[in-house]
């Protein structure tokens, strides 16, 4: 069966809050919402033990089923560790392998980015995000 989660606000919806309803997850702030029946945004933090937590904001088409815009951010106690965009770097060919996907990660982390192969446009990211976070956390 196919994923079907980003073709409508109910099916986001309900994909977030069954993601989140997980003993990692001590609280989320997560809210998806919409003023159409074509688009959507998701946004808030989401809260994991050890101090870590996720913000992030996606801009939804439900029409195509797809991420139109996104940003993910890790911190933990209020330092932010990393983020992922999709903001163009056409000039660096270290990012073409995921164009526009991409990890800045320290040190300097403004201008040290990474590929990002497992952020996509086509399908949600918060599952993956998700894992990372949970993986840090037992680290």
């Amino acid at each position: 069966m196919a994923d079907n989660s980003l073709k409508s606000l109910a099916n986001y919806s309900r994909f977030v809050a069954d993601l989140l309803d997980r003993p990692s997850v001590i609280r989320s702030t997560v809210m998806v919402w919409s003023d159409s029946s074509y688009t959507g945004t998701a946004e808030g933090e989401v809260l994991f033990s050890n101090g870590f937590s996720l913000r992030m904001r996606e801009e939804l088409d439900f029409e195509t089923g797809l991420i139109t815009s996104y940003g993910y951010e890790v911190y933990q106690r209020g330092e932010r560790l990393y983020w992922y965009d999709d903001f163009p770097h056409p000039n660096d060919q270290t990012l073409a392998s995921t164009f526009p996907h991409h990890k800045h990660v320290p040190p300097n982390i403004k201008h040290n980015r990474v590929p990002a192969r497992e952020i996509s446009f086509s399908r949600p990211n918060l599952s993956e995000l998700v894992r990372e976070v949970e993986g840090l956390v037992k680290a």
